[in-house]
């Protein structure tokens, strides 16, 4: 006889995890499917190992100018091998607390990879995918292969690096995410394909190692989802780095010989430039884990390769849900988690507002790091919205002096005529802390009135935003 929960999530990455964590703590009986690691992608081969990665070029670049500090510093150099090792070190850590969490909230976990046969059935099979090295192991006493049943199932697999045709990585000469994470060896040049967060951020670590970076990007912006203004800040402070950008351009075509890669790139023009170098990223976007779930025998509807939901996260067949990446963009952990709670309250019969995807803020973690929420000031103009734009430079506040990091902008929208804060762009140092300032200001539906009379404790960087909000009324007082 199939074993039988109230609630089962397939995917146990930061959507699956928390999904399984808020079941548990309403009382519903639940269990979670994993087929490689506990805590998904993102602590295992995503966001916090690569925050490792870049945490150790941070400290690379302070050291190796301390003496803008006063300070003397000899031979500073980077151990490949040892920084490798912290951050395995750190997501193996990750890894591990999700298992915590799962012991105590008494979460059954089921290794092994899962399909639908019914809208509240499940069949669990070995693993058949090949897992990334180095690989953690399986937690113990975990359940296995077998059909299990539920009145709820959420759908949390995640999504995986997208290949373009004909430029395949593989995995020596062309790396996805996975590969640029654990290199064996530092290449001297690195040609990266595709400058959103995932492609800038390996190229900013690349780079503060010491290696020739070229990134090239098919639209004419950097970091094409961000406000134009704030884009182009961060590409020239880039460029100064010794960073390359070749827009409006993409790669055609790959020639692999020996050590190296020569990639043919066809420019806005039409002209074609070779491009040779060590090793190549692959960083041109991911695509939902839709695969072998048994979606199209249920019905499950899917638009643009992910499953289409509604603001609750119900799927068009009744008590299958899903969150996170395989339910589509933004593809960000926090949006995941978010529906996570979202979908298992709703489950539960509790009283939640649907999910708004407008204040999901965004963060890139480069030097100098870059954030936003809400609208781009061009966005927020095709809206039809009359806008009062702020701004205001680190380079005028004090802490930011004092950090010896102070290039940076802050820029905020409002709606000219109710006040509403429309958008907030940052880039510079710490910013991805920063946001969640204007992330609560929006959640809240704060006004420009209410943000200038807030008081910002000095001397923080924090005091960027409040002058940005007192600059779109013409009102900023350090500048």
């Amino acid at each position: 006889m199939a074993q039988s929960y109230d609630v089962i999530i397939i995917g146990a990455g930061p959507g699956g995890y928390i999904a399984a964590v808020r079941a548990a703590q309403l009382g519903l009986k639940t269990a979670i499917v994993e087929r490689e690691h506990l805590a998904g992608i993102c602590s295992n081969w995503g966001c916090i190992p690569t925050k490792a990665l870049l945490r150790s070029a941070e400290v690379m670049h302070l050291a190796s100018n301390a003496k803008d500090f006063g300070l003397s510093v000899d031979g500073v150099k980077p151990d490949l091998k040892a920084i490798v090792e912290r951050s395995r070190g750190i997501a193996a850590r990750m890894n591990g607390g999700v298992g915590i969490l799962m012991k105590k909230n008494k979460v059954d976990v089921i290794w092994g990879e899962a399909k639908l046969t019914k809208p509240n059935e499940i069949v669990v099979s070995k693993t058949k995918k090949k897992p990334m090295e180095p690989q953690v192991p399986a937690p113990k006493n975990t359940l296995g292969e077998g059909t299990y049943t539920a009145k709820h199932i959420i759908l949390a697999t995640g999504a995986r690096p997208r290949a373009l045709p004909g430029i395949k990585p593989d995995g020596k000469l062309i790396w996805t995410y996975f590969e640029a994470m654990v290199p064996d060896k530092m290449p001297k040049s690195l040609l990266v394909m595709g400058s959103g967060a995932i492609g800038i951020e390996f190229a900013s670590f690349y780079r503060t190692m010491g290696v020739d970076v070229t990134v090239v990007e098919l639209m004419p912006q950097i970091m094409p989802v961000e406000d134009a203004e704030i884009s182009k800040f961060a590409q020239k402070r880039l460029e100064k780095q010794g960073m390359k950008f070749i827009l409006e351009a993409k790669v055609t075509k790959v020639d692999k010989g020996g050590d190296q890669v020569t990639a043919h790139v066809e420019k806005k023009d039409g002209s074609v430039e070779k491009i040779t170098a060590d090793r190549m990223i692959s960083a041109v976007g991911v695509q939902c884990n839709t695969e072998g779930l048994g979606l199209e025998e249920l019905g499950v509807k899917l638009e643009r390769g992910a499953i289409a939901i509604d603001g609750y996260c119900r799927t068009s067949v009744p008590g299958v849900y899903a969150i996170g990446d395989v339910a589509g963009p933004p593809m960000l952990a926090h949006k995941a988690e978010h529906e996570a709670v979202i979908c298992v309250e709703k489950i539960a019969g509790l009283n939640v507002h649907p999910m708004d995807k407008s204040l999901v803020p965004g963060c890139t973690y480069c030097h100098p790091q870059v954030a936003s929420v809400g609208l781009t000031e061009a966005k927020a103009k095709d809206a039809g919205h009359d806008v009062r734009v702020g701004r205001f430079p680190f380079v005028a506040n004090g802490k930011a002096v004092a950090l010896g990091d102070d290039q940076g902008l802050v820029k905020t929208v409002f709606d000219k005529k109710t006040g509403q804060l429309l958008g907030a762009h940052m880039v510079g140092a710490e910013v991805t802390e920063l946001i969640q300032g204007f992330v609560v200001a929006m959640n809240l539906e704060t006004t420009e009135e209410e943000l200038m009379h807030t008081i910002f404790p000095h001397p923080t960087l924090s005091e960027t935003m409040k002058e940005s909000v007192l600059d779109a009324y013409g009102r900023a007082l350090n500048i």
